[in-house]
């Protein structure tokens, strides 16, 4: 439903109306002269119509979850973080044994031999705390570039829909608490981003692991994990 607004005079013109319709802007009684004549609207200036407002509201987070597009692309980045897990459990497993082995070896291993296992197994610790974070950027950086994608093209249906409608606002769906849900064109963003975007395959980036901090490591000078200092021989 829209609302119109009727654009009123200016105060003054509206003030001398008020004087030549009430007498006190008419001349004295002796002589009569003719009262001074009113301006007319005519000599204000043209009135401009205010633009009507006709409202879109989208629901923008329900298009990146029940698009086509979206479904695979969350499928594709599932597929892929389960590929990763299943990749860093295994070398979990493997740094385990390995830790487990260096302990029953300590007691046989002199004092700087077994630092400086330590030191190379922290070494694969830090290795691989690095490798999981360098997956999970290149995981949230291949969906966010993927999603993009999606909204580019959303953006370009509302736009056409916009035009058509001749709407001049557009709301997303959660900011609003309430509205007319004949504004609401959510469904028809829908059918025509689903014709125009079926199918999305992601473009994964390549995991990098993030550099090595500089200098030494604070437990490089340690010895392997769980493991008791060894006793010094008198």
């Amino acid at each position: 439903m829209l609302v119109w607004y009727l654009r009123f005079p200016t105060l003054l013109l509206a003030f001398l109306w008020f004087l030549a319709g009430s007498g006190l802007a008419q001349a004295p009684p002796a002589p009569p002269v003719p009262a001074p004549t009113p301006p007319t609207p005519a000599s204000a200036p043209p009135a401009v119509p205010p633009m009507p407002l006709t409202v879109m509201v989208v629901d923008v987070q329900a298009l990146l979850q029940n698009s086509k597009a979206a479904k695979m692309v969350r499928g594709q980045i599932e597929q892929k973080r389960n590929e990763y897990t299943k990749e860093i459990s295994h070398q979990e497993e493997t740094l385990r044994a390995e830790r487990d082995s260096l302990q029953r070896q300590q007691a046989s291993m002199s004092a700087d031999a077994l630092n400086q296992k330590g030191r190379e197994f922290q070494q694969k610790v830090n290795d691989l705390e690095r490798n999981v974070q360098g997956k999970r950027q290149a995981l949230e950086k291949s969906n966010g570039d993927a999603l993009s994608k999606i909204q580019e093209q959303m953006l370009k249906i509302i736009a056409d829909i916009a035009r058509d409608r001749k709407a001049n606002l557009v709301f997303q769906r959660a900011d609003l608490v309430l509205f007319d849900q004949s504004f609401d064109v959510t469904d028809e963003v829908l059918q025509k981003l689903d014709e125009l975007m079926p199918a999305l395959t992601v473009d994964f980036a390549v995991p990098t692991p993030p550099p090595a901090p500089p200098g030494p490591a604070a437990t490089a000078a340690q010895p392997a994990p769980n493991a008791p200092a060894k006793p010094k021989k008198k």
